[in-house]
């Protein structure tokens, strides 16, 4: 017994240095591949990204971030309880499930973890959220999350899914532009950028609209 518990014990520790460590170089390294990615590539549909610091990033792309997924980005500190009872009270009723996920809680999955739920996966996601709050900060987590999250099938980060749907960089984005990026990241497998219809048209109306309360409001003053 004694034994077994040493060995897992030293599991433990190994994942802690080898986790803290990644998180650290992280700070200050793109990371170079996910484990979302892998399986875009195993899949055939390649990964196709192009990192741009936060500094070249257009503001309107922060904002419109902010607006759809994670509207006090600024004020938590990785974990947003409003949101998560609110989410808590719409799936009681029925319908489409929905989750309070914030952005850190996102890079934390998109980053470090795979896709799909289960406690165990939920355990690690708050596990590795609380660390890059702690290491990084808000402006690093925005950057890596613009620069990992899907956009497309087979695309990733802002920048490349401004060159795939406007033939143009992430460094000038209209709200508009920024907005229909913005409302493909929940599925971005299903939902079209480029003439958006249906749901997605309103949603990325409805993202356009919150863009210029962000700025006036100062919601993304972290990250300026």
């Amino acid at each position: 017994m004694r034994r077994l518990l040493f060995w897992i014990l030293k599991a433990v520790l190994l994942f802690l240095a080898v986790s803290i460590g990644m998180v650290i170089v992280y700070r200050f390294v793109p990371p170079p591949i996910t484990w979302t990615q892998i399986g875009d590539i195993v899949g055939g549909h390649g990964a196709t990204k192009r990192w741009m610091s936060i500094d070249r990033i257009d503001p309107n792309m922060t904002r419109a971030a902010i607006a759809a997924e994670d509207a006090r980005f600024c004020a938590h500190h990785g974990f947003d309880l409003t949101a998560i009872e609110q989410a808590y009270a719409r799936n009681q009723k029925g319908g489409r499930i929905r989750g309070g996920s914030t952005i850190s809680q996102q890079t934390a999955k998109n980053v470090f973890l795979f896709q799909g739920g289960g406690y165990v996966r939920k355990a690690l996601e708050a596990y590795f959220t609380v660390l890059i709050e702690n290491i990084w900060g808000k402006r690093r987590i925005m950057e890596v999350y613009l620069n990992v999250a899907e956009t497309g099938i087979g695309t990733y980060g802002v920048n490349a899914g401004a060159m795939r749907y406007f033939k143009h960089d992430a460094s000038r984005l209209s709200p508009r532009e920024a907005a229909q990026i913005a409302a493909v990241l929940p599925l971005p497998k299903k939902r079209a950028g480029i003439d958006p219809r249906g749901f997605t048209r309103r949603y990325g109306n409805a993202i356009t609209s919150r863009i210029g309360t962000v700025r006036g409001d100062g919601l993304d003053d972290c990250v300026r």
